[in-house]
């Protein structure tokens, strides 16, 4: 990953509701939320989240599909490891040890 691409991605996770939004979707798995969902569960007027969906799609960490007449967003969890690998590549001098991502 070049810097750009980290700078778009962290640019895009740096507003409260979208990281909140990527944060669901990285709760709700591969499957993902269609949109009625997560907004229903963040409490997102549905023209603010499509507003936010758009700026993380367009950032590269979720992806959209189409299942019938719904649309289902979902983690691109690929990019977002590739993210979190970019942070720490260089870590303590290449001591992974003590860099290992650890979950709350």
């Amino acid at each position: 990953m070049d810097n750009s691409t980290a700078t778009l991605r962290l640019a895009a996770l740096a507003q409260e509701t979208r990281l909140a939004v990527f944060r669901a979707l990285v709760q709700a798995g591969p499957d993902g939320l269609n949109p009625g969902l997560l907004a229903e569960t963040l409490g997102t007027a549905q023209a603010t989240l499509s507003f936010h969906l758009k700026e993380l799609k367009n950032a590269g960490l979720i992806q959209a599909r189409q299942e019938s007449r719904f649309i289902f967003y979902s983690v691109d969890f690929t990019a977002m490891n590739e993210l979190l690998s970019f942070l720490t590549e260089n870590c303590c001098g290449g001591d992974g040890s003590v860099c290992e991502v650890a979950s709350s």
